[in-house]
């Protein structure tokens, strides 16, 4: 296909994002604008303007889509050229670089990445190691200030000479974290090995440190192009700024109205303030929506209307007006599950829906528990995102620690994992022993266990030998690798190890066995089909290199994003996740649960403007993951913290605009029956979550039994003050001031809120 016929099939705003191949360009897409599209064909289109293709660099946010764009670009232009564009995630693309460069920041290449448990695993023996109190320096709190630390470029050195950082932890009762952080990044480069975010920090250090590794990769990548920009952190943001530095040819392309992952360290403003980065940019914005009908577009439009920080754009639709968005109240969380379940029942049996077309959406994991009930209950197959990751169970993370083992003698998680597994007589005792005298001699522990006789290991003869024997196993995997492929060296690890052995001698490890068998089929598939491409790393030309080796497929499995991870083969299942978890899908038929006070948006946002933006913009995502039919539950009582608490029909359900709604009066549900009572909305201009969605009216308080109103005035340091959820509690400190003015308080029962003063209504008890 020419240029001209690339050109031709897509709208004028597409073009336009396509064809400004040079300078900076910014493409705002709306959801459901064609952005993939756009995307492939904008490299396709500069393929054929004759653009190197290794002098592309695309980034994007999963593995599977900088595949499936590959092979689209390739039918596009006829030819194998887009393999050697440079395109695939942040993390996957880096760590290329990073292995090719390793000795210069100090590793060797044969690293290992190690994932969130293997980082949380390191962490407890660190603290356990520390005599810290688990219970005070909980892992994941731990690893969270490290992540965000790495995030933000601070070295653990950094860190620890920071005193806003070192205020923090002191004032959580945490004042020792910079010294884990210390240990943690010592024993990482010991092992030979990297967390996720030590990916992008040092990469960060190897363009900032080494002038000449700068110079080569702006050389090498002369063209740029980002998705999903408006979820970069700002460890991503200074690498495309320093690699795009040199030839100002970067196209960002996002939506900063779909940016909702503040909480893992994303940052909207790289987005919006792109202009000032680039003042020359172009700013092309994808508004014509194909995805969804007129009603569904026109209240997301509404909703994401009412955020302050925002890029202007209209997204509109030529697509049929469609049914109204239906908003049902219920009396509770199992009616609401029950309501929902019986208009799926509906739906299929009616009219002869696919289950596949189906998802449910919520704000939390735990909001699934009475659904999945109710499905069971109604016999409808179901599929939850977001579970155990296949990668994460124990068979499977237990044989891939064998392979890591194999490769990188050094990785220490791998090696305490797997050293007594299948059972061999080397205990904790052993270890502890082993660690001591590898702290004592300022060795790895690798060499101990290689070497126990040399450095002395105060055990018996016997445990010495079954050391040496374990690392003589490892030595000979090790020697294997060249020349086998990754499935025969994971088949061969598999049973030589002993662990298939260990689970066929248990009935009940059953599913186990089936899970290594899927993980011998996955390196068998990855043997066979991968094409095993590599780059030339002076020019960044394609070089054929077909042997799929344990340490490519190993690569592969670390860098699996959860998008990877979605199963799309599961079908004739409804999808249940969460609504982070569903960005970038869609469905014909949606379910939004959950929309109450404190739910969505989360009790945690509300003290926050920047954060309850967020929650818009999250609910922004999951309106818009709808293609034909939106409905909206909410339920007048749920149970939290094991008591039922009365709940508020969410904020955002009053800025859904009422033409594009049906609201539901009375809901009800009979024996496997979805029965309703429906009305057209007629309450134009008036405040639809407090006046229609109630199925019966909320309890009267009597204020003057309890105290009297406060006025903000009043709210100082220690006054005890009554809310009508929370209960008693006392005022801790007031910050900011107007329509931002909070007060932080500590309910009796419910410990520290955030309340907004605007919203909150406080009252101050008698005597």
């Amino acid at each position: 296909m020419n240029k001209s016929e690339l050109l031709s099939e897509l709208n004028e705003s597409q073009q336009a994002a396509v064809k400004e191949i040079n300078g900076p360009v910014m493409v705002i897409a709306g959801a459901g604008s064609g952005k993939t599209r756009v995307l492939t064909y904008r490299i396709a289109y500069m393929l054929e303007n004759g653009i190197v293709p290794w002098r592309i660099l695309a980034l994007t946010f999963t593995n599977k889509a900088a595949r499936e764009m590959t092979e689209r670009i390739q039918k596009l232009i006829g030819d194998t050229r887009a393999k050697s564009v440079q395109m695939g995630t942040f993390h996957s693309v880096f760590l290329r670089i990073l292995r090719t460069e390793a000795k210069l920041i100090g590793f060797s290449n044969a690293l290992t990445i190690y994932d969130t448990d293997d980082s949380k695993a390191l962490l407890r023996n660190i603290i356990k190691e520390m005599s810290l109190d688990p219970k005070v320096y909980v892992v994941n709190f731990v690893l969270n200030r490290i992540s965000a630390a790495k995030s933000s470029l601070l070295s653990a050195e950094d860190y620890a000479r920071n005193d806003e950082a070192k205020s923090y932890d002191k004032e959580c009762g945490k004042p020792l974290i910079s010294e884990i952080f210390s240990r943690y990044n010592q024993r990482l480069h010991n092992a030979n090995a990297m967390d996720f975010d030590d990916i992008l920090y040092y990469t960060n250090l190897l363009l900032r440190d080494f002038p000449e590794m700068l110079f080569k990769y702006q050389n090498r990548f002369q063209y740029v192009l980002v998705d999903e920009y408006q979820d970069t952190n700002f460890a991503q943001y200074m690498i495309i700024k320093k690699i795009a530095a040199a030839h100002h040819n970067i196209c960002v392309v996002g939506d900063d109205a779909q940016s909702i992952y503040g909480f893992r360290g994303a940052d909207i403003n790289n987005i919006l303030n792109f202009k000032r980065d680039y003042p020359e940019a172009q700013i092309v914005k994808l508004e014509q929506n194909y995805r969804s009908t007129q009603n569904i577009v026109n209240a997301a439009n509404a909703v994401i209307r009412n955020n302050s920080k925002q890029i202007p754009k209209t997204v509109w639709t030529d697509n049929e007006t469609g049914t109204p968005i239906e908003v049902i109240a219920t009396s509770s969380e199992n009616e609401e599950a029950l309501l929902v379940a019986d208009s799926i029942f509906e739906q299929e049996h009616n009219y002869h829906i696919d289950y596949n077309d189906i998802a449910i959406l919520y704000r939390t994991n735990m909001q699934s528990r009475a659904l999945e009930e109710m499905l069971i209950k109604r016999h409808i197959p179901y599929r939850i995102y977001g579970g155990t990751s296949f990668y994460a169970r124990k068979e499977i993370k237990d044989i891939l620690a064998y392979c890591r083992l194999a490769i990188n003698h050094y990785d220490e998680e791998s090696l305490r994992r797997v050293i007594n597994y299948p059972p061999r007589g080397i205990g904790e005792t052993t270890m502890e022993k082993v660690l001591v005298t590898a702290t004592e001699n300022h060795a790895r522990i690798w060499d101990v266990i290689e070497n126990p006789g040399f450095y002395e290991v105060p055990v018996n003869n016997p445990t010495k030998e079954r050391l040496s024997e374990f690392a003589g196993k490892i030595k000979s995997f090790t020697a294997m690798l060249s020349s086998h492929s990754a499935y025969e060296m994971g088949k061969h690890i598999a049973f030589a190890s002993g662990i298939v052995e260990l689970l066929k001698n248990d009935p009940s490890e059953k599913d186990r066995v089936d899970n290594v068998e899927e993980l011998l089929d996955a390196m068998q598939d990855f043997s066979e089909n991968s094409e095993g491409t590599t780059f030339n790393e002076e020019t960044g030309e394609l070089i054929e290199d077909f042997s799929p080796t344990l340490d490519r497929f190993l690569e592969s499995v670390a860098l699996l994003t959860d998008a990877d991870e979605k199963d799309e083969a599961d079908s004739h299942k409804i999808k249940l996740m969460t609504i982070h978890a569903a960005k970038g899908l869609e469905f014909d038929y949606v379910y939004i649960t959950g929309l109450e006070e404190n739910l969505f948006p989360s009790a945690l946002s509300i003290g926050s403007r920047r954060e309850l933006e967020e929650e818009r913009r999250l609910f922004y995502v999951a309106i818009t993951r709808a293609k034909k039919k939106l409905t909206i539950t909410h339920a007048q009582t749920r149970y939290k913290y094991g008591s039922m608490q009365f709940c508020e029909p969410s904020r955002f359900l009053d800025e859904l605009p009422l033409s594009t709604l049906k609201t539901i009066e009375k809901a009800s549900s009979g024996k496997g029956t979805f029965a309703k009572k429906t009305t057209e909305s007629k309450w134009e201009g008036k405040s639809f979550a407090k006046k229609n969605l109630a199925t019966k009216p909320k309890p009267e308080f009597n204020i003057a039994a309890i105290g009297r109103w406060a006025s903000t005035s009043e709210l100082k340091p220690g006054l005890r003050i009554y809310h009508l959820k929370f209960g008693y509690g006392t005022v801790q400190k007031m910050d900011g001031a107007g329509d931002d003015l909070r007060a932080f308080i500590h309910f009796d029962t419910l410990g520290d809120k955030v309340l907004i003063m605007k919203y909150a209504k406080l009252v101050i008890p008698k005597n």
